[in-house]
């Protein structure tokens, strides 16, 4: 098994930007004057430690254009609050969105950083209220504080479970209804061994289902993170990274999902 290591980030990312955005996008940037596809999404879609993520793969596979827009770590608020992101989904000929999870946005309960959205910045009155045996000044990240307030009280946790799922439908279709092209889901699957569930984190069937009317098709498919599936053999790790490193999709993985990707990009 063969890792590359480095002093943190390890790969260059070449990290772009497009227009008016306030996100950076992993490169290589692409010109906007011609057909593209726009592939929008979290940490798998950019591919954090591999070489050749999925977008590039299928870029490699079928000749088009390719405009990688995933955010690592992000929750559905970084792109709903980004003003060239919309444009950027309406200008492709095809726009492949990855299903998110549902932790990593603000709601009624909690907020979360406006572009880091995996960052918890405080909880709410109602929150408080509901979990007032916890401080939730001892939160840095999302994860943690949800995994504390289940195991805290899973009765209460269901209050917060249903606020999640709600809001991320209404945030799912407000992001939809905003692209003017076709567009397809892109549902990867991966067990994390998280006792608040696999990723994307929260999201089920049903919330999938009501959105599904809003896109042309939903690609559905279970990829295993790189440690379990043995598929951390190429993978670039820089120092920063190691902790995370078996927990993300590996070159393999990739490879999967661009396959199934390949015949609806064209």
């Amino acid at each position: 098994m063969s890792f590359e290591r480095a002093a943190g980030s390890a790969l260059d990312y070449e990290i772009c930007r497009y227009g008016a955005s306030r996100l950076m996008f992993r490169g290589p940037k692409r010109a906007l004057d011609g057909p593209y596809v726009a592939f929008l999404g979290g940490t798998e879609t950019f591919g954090r430690c591999v070489v050749s993520p999925f977008p590039a793969l299928v870029e490699a596979e079928t000749g088009s254009a390719c405009l990688n827009l995933g955010q690592c770590n992000a929750g559905l608020d970084a792109f709903l609050g980004d003003p060239e992101v919309p444009r950027l989904l309406s200008g492709a000929r095809l726009s492949v969105l990855q299903v998110l999870g549902a932790a990593n946005m603000s709601n009624r309960f909690y907020r979360v950083h406006p572009r880091r959205n995996d960052r918890f910045l405080n909880a709410s009155p109602t929150l408080s209220a509901i979990y007032g045996d916890v401080d939730f000044t001892e939160f840095s990240f999302n994860r943690h504080m949800l995994q504390t307030l289940r195991a805290r009280s899973e009765e209460r946790f269901r209050m917060v479970e249903e606020e999640l799922r709600t809001a991320w439908v209404a945030r799912m279709r407000l992001l939809l209804r905003g692209v003017t092209g076709p567009s397809v889901l892109l549902w990867v699957q991966a067990s994390t061994g998280d006792p608040l569930g696999g990723d994307p984190l929260l999201v089920t069937r049903e919330m999938v289902e009501d959105v599904a009317d809003q896109v042309c098709e939903v690609i559905e498919l279970s990829v295993d993170a790189a440690g379990p599936a043995g598929d951390l053999d190429g993978m670039v790790v820089g120092q920063t990274e190691w902790p995370v490193a078996a927990r993300l999709i590996g070159p393999k993985g990739h490879a999967r999902i661009a396959q199934a990707l390949v015949g609806t990009v064209g």
